[in-house]
């Protein structure tokens, strides 16, 4: 990923050690600036937020890793990949990088994260961003029997070693095509998302990673989603298929110092496809006051 258009920021690629394993990171921006935390979610990588980072980079300190198993970090078979595990691997990713405290901004699974670490962690937290995520809830019924059959695939020994045959980064390039079709993606970016998932390795680890996954709700996140109380930004595409417009509302409604920003041109893909709207209700939250 490289800055782009006039005075953009220089991107700068680094990695660190999380948990034995290498954690792959682009950087942007001042390095003595306040820092932003960008988490990917499924299936993408940082490049998610390409649009995103310039802008973003022009006045903080912006950090944009692929979560450990995407992207090029490491894909380790022997690590755990729970939502306990995987909420404070964040916080170890934030000791890895020197940060303490940070402006967190997640989109789908990351969004998951960064909801998690906010309640866990409340002083690493300066400012919280959810975009089109399950966060306090789950998948709409459909998406949430699909993803709960391949979590079962996952965790079950003789499902586990047929699921891993499958030709997951085929199936994955069909079910995001509409992104290349609509021009928000091109074949490039969307390939190099899945293509790991072509190779026996990367398909082993994704099974593996689903394994300890789970699509039920934790029911502790919504308890405790009146106790957030840094500046708060929901950005949701309206047209979201996977995921009901109504988390969002709640997240608005019980997390104090909460802004909602609902976008009619866009669905789940809301970085892609609203870029500038998403820019911009990021930048509002940047500048509120803690």
């Amino acid at each position: 990923m490289s800055a782009q258009g006039p005075g953009a920021a220089a991107i700068r690629a680094g990695s660190v050690v999380v948990d034995g394993a290498r954690v792959a990171y682009w950087e942007s921006g001042p390095a003595d600036r306040e820092p932003v935390l960008l988490l990917h979610g499924y299936p993408a990588d940082h490049r998610c937020w390409r649009h995103q980072i310039p802008a973003l980079a022009r006045a903080n300190r912006v950090i944009a890793p692929d979560l450990l198993g995407w992207g090029q970090s490491a894909r380790p078979l022997h690590l755990r990949f729970d939502y306990d595990t995987e909420v404070a691997r964040v916080g170890r990713l934030l000791d890895a990088l020197g940060i303490d405290a940070v402006n967190l901004f997640g989109h789908d699974y990351g969004g998951f994260l960064a909801l998690g670490l906010t309640q866990a962690h409340p002083d690493r937290v300066r400012r919280l961003a959810v975009l089109n995520s399950r966060a306090q809830a789950s998948f709409v019924p459909r998406w949430y029997v699909a993803f709960g059959l391949v979590t079962l695939a996952g965790r079950t020994p003789a499902l586990r070693a047929l699921t891993a045959r499958l030709p997951l980064g085929a199936l994955h390039r069909r079910s995001l095509g509409a992104l290349v079709r609509d021009g928000h993606v091109d074949d490039d970016l969307l390939d190099s998302y899945v293509r790991w998932m072509d190779t026996p390795e990367g398909r082993r680890w994704l099974v593996h990673f689903f394994g300890d996954y789970r699509v039920t709700a934790r029911p502790e996140l919504r308890r405790r989603l009146g106790e957030i109380r840094c500046p708060t930004a929901i950005v949701w595409g309206r047209r979201d298929r996977y995921l009901n417009s109504a988390i969002a509302v709640e997240l608005a409604e019980r997390v104090p110092r909460a802004e909602l920003t609902v976008l009619d041109g866009a669905d789940h893909w809301v970085m892609d496809q609203c870029p500038a709207q998403v820019t911009a209700a990021l930048e509002r939250l940047l500048a509120r006051e803690l």
